[in-house]
């Protein structure tokens, strides 16, 4: 809208006029200047009515094409009107100007300094034939593909930002997702955050996932031997959660998938330590719907096992279903988000785990066994904290406690990860969708590692904590610490 006196009056009465009903209106002159973010409740024929007459008066934002930015000096006569006379030709071909700087006192006190952002780019050429045919001018800066427009027209330049990260996407899901991003923002901001950190932080998540993909993919990598015939691996990607297999000389069992914009890379990795490839694992479990953990399961033939609140989560597309969070702006973003920054390709051939019967395992009801080998894993269901849905994995014998996102050895996360996970601690406030909850059960988990450990002293084992992101652990006088040796594995390697 322009920026000018009476813009979001004339806007809101062409709303009322309709009977639309303005559900939220965000407007920040320190963003953008010129965009204003409405959401509105109205009849079919209404919100036709109202999105007609704010096109026709030019309001209406429905497409966002790259712009030209064009920035050049001019000499003009320093004479009554040529400020004018040259403005005249920028209006006409229409462009916006972001920029100007003119000082008859200063260093140059016949020159004129412009940006310019223009939409069509054939325009930009006539106005430099135009100008040239009547000035002298030097071109300092120019550029089609949108990198350096200025902050007149932010949201036209995060969207391009955005097309980097994802390709080129229509501008309904683009000014859809604009809306959404502007939504967190305004609702951060509220809660007396910058909004312009809001805005680095999503690209930065995005930009992040894809400067780890490729000749960048690396992993910090546990071999563990659990049986005389099982090996357990435990891989930390560059940015999400730890995949970890269990494997026998017959077969593999891997718990959880990681993002699925690294399977490519992840598939290598597993060849370099002799996992063969996607037909080698007859089964997957997922712990829960985080798409660090479930985002590739689409990518391989065997089915995954699950809880019913992680097939839900997936379906609805909101990590806080089934929660006292599940209503929350900024949950619900972030999950859309980072699925498509990740590229989520969830399995379609899910099995549901059974409701909890009777049995319990500490406050953990069990929903059942996996095997694998002469490995048996009890299935016991979270409570909900980190995610709706959340499950362990718990052998006794063989001292195995996969916690999820539950218990994680946080001092083990290099400086890259811990500063990758602070990316959704700030979009999202808190990653659990109930901090009470999460608490809860991460003191019972240490508590059954504890109980484990006391247990297998006359064995020699330990309790290997397997968290949902960092190195495989052991308690050491009540803290975390890495088990065994950690191995990086880099490109360079396969």
């Amino acid at each position: 809208m322009p920026d000018e006196p009476g813009s979001l009056e004339r806007a809101a009465g062409i709303i009322k006029k309709y009977e639309g009903n303005i559900n939220r209106i965000q407007y920040d002159r320190r963003i953008d200047p010129c965009t204003v973010f409405y959401e509105v409740t109205a009849s079919a024929d209404a919100y036709a009515s109202i999105t007609s007459d704010l096109a026709a008066i030019g309001y209406l934002q429905t497409s966002l094409k790259p712009l030209s930015f064009l920035k050049f000096s001019v000499h003009i006569p320093h004479t009554a009107g040529s400020l004018c006379r040259f403005l005249k030709y920028t209006t006409d071909s229409g462009a916006n100007i972001g920029f100007i700087d003119f000082d008859d006192a200063g260093r140059h006190p016949d020159r004129l300094t412009v940006s310019l952002n223009l939409e069509d780019t054939t325009a930009v050429d006539r106005l430099l034939d135009e100008l040239k045919s009547r000035y002298q001018i030097e071109i300092l800066e120019y550029d089609t593909t949108g990198k350096h427009l200025d902050d007149t027209i932010f949201y036209v330049r995060f969207a391009q930002e955005i097309r980097e990260l994802i390709g080129e996407s229509e501008n309904t899901f683009l000014l859809s997702f604009l809306a959404d991003t502007n939504h967190i923002a305004q609702e951060l901001m509220n809660r007396g955050n910058n909004p312009r950190q809001v805005f680095d932080s999503v690209l930065l998540t995005g930009r992040t996932l894809r400067a780890t993909t490729g000749r960048n993919f690396y992993a910090d990598v546990q071999k563990i031997r659990v049986t005389p015939r099982i090996d357990l691996f435990c891989f930390q990607m560059p940015c999400g959660g730890s995949i970890y297999i269990l494997v026998t000389p017959d077969e593999a069992l891997m718990i959880d998938t990681g993002y699925g914009i690294y399977h490519s890379d992840v598939m290598a990795m597993f060849s370099h330590y002799g996992l063969g490839d996607e037909l080698r694992f007859s089964q997957i479990i997922i712990s829960h719907a985080d798409a660090d953990h479930c985002g590739a399961g689409g990518f391989f033939p065997a089915g995954v096992l699950m809880h019913t609140g992680t097939r839900d989560i997936i379906k609805t597309n909101n990590r806080a279903y089934g929660s006292r969070s599940e209503h929350s702006v900024l949950e619900a973003f972030y999950t859309k988000m980072i699925n498509l920054f990740s590229q989520i390709n969830p399995s379609k051939k899910i099995t549901c785990l059974p409701p909890a019967g009777v049995a319990i395992r500490s406050i953990f009801p069990v929903l059942g066994t996996v095997k694998i080998g002469d490995l048996e894993l009890e299935v016991l269901e979270g409570l909900g904290g980190h995610t709706y849905g959340q499950i362990y994995l718990y052998s006794g014998s063989e001292g195995l406690l996969f916690t999820a996102d539950a218990v994680i050895n946080f001092s083990s996360l290099t400086q890259e990860r811990a500063a990758y996970n602070s990316l959704a601690d700030f979009l999202v406030t808190s990653v659990n969708v109930d901090s009470d909850l999460a608490r809860k059960e991460r003191k019972a988990l240490l508590e059954l590692a504890a109980e484990t450990d006391r247990a297998l002293v006359p064995q020699q084992k330990r309790c290997r904590i397997c968290g949902g992101h960092g190195a495989v652990s052991v308690l050491e006088n009540g803290k975390l610490a890495p088990y065994g040796e950690i191995m990086r594995y880099s490109v360079t390697d396969s």
